[in-house]
């Protein structure tokens, strides 16, 4: 057999699923989007563009995801950077793989008991209830944004750490030597020779966050009380409640949309950023 021939049956197995599992049902939902609701709820074929015109009809879904998922990403990546460069060029070779076990544990219970676990701590019996003792009264946590990037963080860091970790833990440390050697400030260093090869750590981590959080469900109707409701909690009220298909596939193809977009623009961003700074560097 040809290596062409051989090539083909051996992305033959990926090629199947990806199809199946995910090329097929996004043609589904898109031929959805373009239906209209029956009677008892669920789909009728036809051709309109009632569903993509009603979307302003979400907006505040949209609103509160594009607005708290790109800071949560900001806020995840602000943690988890200085976390991650402790972990791998500072901590102790010794108590390194306990500390990234430590960063690990969280993910060993169920997002489900993690996020009953901050209803508590945002509630009236936690952090207001410590806040009102010390004269500060009708300080509200739960059911706010607050508590939904407070989810976020939590459920998120160790996503964006592991990456970031990664590309600084592979990091010649010879450079910094000699940066250190030639005269640089540590702050310099870190510019011009830790931030640039950690880059795609940085950008990994904050892909992997962010289109986790635009299909946000649980942590949004949990600590947000349907007060604070992302797309996801949207498509689960359209989809299983009002039984209202072909609005809610023009959801998730405006969500899909959205999220290419901002992925698009945000990895052009990040190599126009990196070859800046390669220039930079060079001279």
């Amino acid at each position: 057999m040809s290596p062409k021939l051989i090539n083909r049956l051996l992305l033959a197995p990926a090629g199947l699923w990806l199809l199946t599992m995910l090329v097929l049902p996004i043609v589904v939902v898109v031929v959805f989007s373009f239906g209209e609701r029956a009677q008892a709820g669920g789909y009728v074929p036809a051709f309109t563009l009632e569903q993509y015109l009603n979307l302003p009809a979400r907006w505040k879904a949209f609103q509160n995801t594009l607005t708290l998922a790109p800071v949560g990403t900001l806020i995840v990546l602000l943690i988890a950077y200085p976390l991650a460069y402790y972990l791998a060029i500072k901590a102790n070779p010794k108590w390194r793989t306990l500390l990234l076990i430590l960063v690990i544990v969280p993910f060993w219970t169920s997002i489900l008991i993690r996020s009953y676990a901050w209803i508590f701590i945002l509630g009236g019996r936690g952090i207001p209830a410590i806040l009102e003792f010390f004269g500060l009264e009708g300080i509200r946590l739960i059911n706010t944004p607050f508590a939904v990037l407070a989810g976020i963080v939590y459920g998120y860091l160790p996503l964006m750490v592991f990456p970031i970790y990664v590309s600084l833990e592979r990091l010649d440390k010879r450079l910094l030597e000699a940066s250190a050697d030639l005269g640089s400030p540590p702050w310099r260093s870190f510019l011009q020779i830790t931030l640039p090869l950690s880059l795609p750590g940085v950008a990994t981590g904050c892909m992997l966050v962010f289109i986790l959080l635009m299909g946000e469900f649980l942590i949004p109707a949990m600590l947000g009380g349907g007060k604070v409701f992302f797309v996801g909690n949207a498509l689960v009220d359209l989809f299983l409640q009002s039984r209202n298909w072909p609005f809610g596939s023009a959801v998730a193809v405006a969500l899909v949309l959205v999220m290419l977009v901002s992925v698009t623009i945000y990895m052009r961003a990040i190599k126009r950023w990196g070859n800046g700074r390669d220039d930079v560097s060079l001279m």
